[in-house]
C-alpha cells in the first residue's frame, strides 16, 4: 500500500463524515464540502491504486526477464498454442 493509497482513502472517511454530519444538522455547506473530499479521496486512491498495480507489474516483468530464455518462449509458444482457434 502506498501513501496515495492510505491518503485517498482517509480523505473519503472524512468526505463522508462531513456528509453526514452536514445532512444531520442541515448544513447544506457542509454537504457538499464532503461531497467534495469524497471525491477528491476516491480520485487520490484511485491514483495510489494504480501506482500500485503498475509497480507490481514491473516487478513480474523483471523477474521473467531473470528466467531462462529458453523457458520465456516456451512460454510464448504455450501462449500461442492457447489462443488459436
Amino acid at each position: 500500500m502506498n501513501k496515495d493509497q492510505v491518503k485517498g482513502r482517509v480523505e473519503q472517511a472524512k468526505g463522508s463524515i462531513k456528509e453526514t454530519t452536514g445532512k444531520v444538522v442541515g448544513n447544506k455547506k457542509l454537504e457538499v464540502e464532503g461531497k467534495i473530499d469524497k471525491a477528491a479521496g476516491k480520485t487520490q486512491a484511485t491514483y495510489g491504486d494504480l501506482k500500485e498495480d503498475a509497480k507490481d507489474a514491473m516487478k513480474h516483468r523483471q523477474e521473467e526477464v531473470r528466467r531462462d530464455p529458453d523457458d520465456l518462449l516456451r512460454d510464448d509458444e504455450d501462449d500461442i498454442r492457447r489462443n488459436q482457434p
